[in-house]
Parts: structure tokens; sequence; C-alpha cells
């Protein structure tokens, strides 16, 4: 996905978990070895029953921030 010039990847773990280390991620987020992108967002089960699923968001340095935008 890309919106206003970032571009983002979408890992839906609510069925699978993977092993998403801070290295792993910085070397993804590499845009000649990697797939390459800004930010990371990462779905998981919620434990609220209001919601459909939580998201986590990691920086392409493997830093996992509260908000993007």
């Amino acid at each position: 996905m890309q919106g206003t010039g970032n571009d983002f990847i979408v890992v839906d773990q609510r069925d699978m978990k993977f092993n998403l280390s801070k290295s792993l991620i910085r070397k993804l987020s590499d845009r000649f070895f990697g797939i390459g992108f800004d930010q990371l967002l990462i779905l998981e089960n919620s434990s609220e029953k209001n919601a459909d699923f939580k998201y986590r968001i990691f920086n392409s340095d493997g830093g996992e921030v509260e908000q993007c935008g």
C-alpha cells in the first residue's frame, strides 16, 4: 500500500505468527536488498470484543511506534 508518498507493508498475523525481529524488519525495508517500505503494519487479534483486530506499526529501522501519519 502507499499513501502520501509513503510505502506500507501489511502483515496479517491473526492466523499465523511470523518471527519479525528488529533486524529482519530493517532488512525487509531496504529498497535495494529487501521489499522496501517506510512502515510495516502488523495485524493481530484483538482482545476487545468490539474490534476485529489491532495493529502495530514499525518504522523501517525496526523500532515500534505508537502512530504514524
